[in-house]
């Protein structure tokens, strides 16, 4: 039989990961959009359909560590949608640019809802989720604003560039949090002899 705690440590290790590289990815991501992006029509609609792509391969990859797909209902879907989104943006640089934005505000609505879900149902067994609730409660108004932004003359890269910048942080601070909430257990287990 598994020691709880050794389970519960291995978790709490996959999530620190899982939340950190999500952030190394984003900050990377939001500095490509804001610098050789901005010269470069290709490099943009690159950066525009990876966003989208890389959303739906962390979310299977955090499926797959935490306890599968019946474990998972709410990323299952975020897979499904994210998977879709990149295909919807691939396909909407043929009409136009700005049609690209509504896509990400649809996008951002649903797998903000998602993301919040999926929070709350790990908020008991796992630390930093109330910033996930956060990060998923956000991207739902943002993703009403990139709505409502659609048609007008928004740099559309520039404008995603900032929401992910956002969710970059979010992520950052879950990470920072279960790290810290790691330590302190390690901390306590050497102080009671359990180490």
């Amino acid at each position: 039989m598994s020691d709880p705690l050794k389970t519960e440590s291995r978790r709490a290790a996959w999530l620190r990961n899982y939340y950190l590289v999500r952030a190394a990815f984003s900050f990377a991501w939001v500095a490509a959009s804001f610098t050789i992006a901005r010269h470069s029509p290709a490099l943009a609609a690159a950066l525009l359909i990876v966003y989208p792509a890389w959303d739906a391969l962390a979310n299977l990859l955090d499926v797959r560590m935490t306890g599968g797909v019946k474990a998972n209902a709410t990323q299952l879907i975020n897979i499904w949608i994210s998977a879709l989104v990149t295909l919807a943006v691939a396909g909407a640089f043929v009409f136009e640019l700005q049609i690209v934005l509504a896509i990400f505000g649809v996008w951002a609505i649903v797998a903000g809802l998602l993301q919040l879900a999926t929070a709350v149902r790990r908020r008991k067994d796992n630390g930093g989720q109330w910033v996930m609730m956060l990060s998923g409660a956000q991207s739902a108004l943002a993703g009403g604003f990139f709505v409502a932004q659609q048609g007008g003359s928004a740099p559309v890269l520039q404008t995603i560039g900032g929401y992910a910048a956002v969710g970059a942080v979010y992520f950052l601070i879950s990470g920072l949090i279960v790290l810290f909430r790691e330590s302190r257990r390690g901390a306590r287990g050497l102080a009671s002899g359990k180490g």
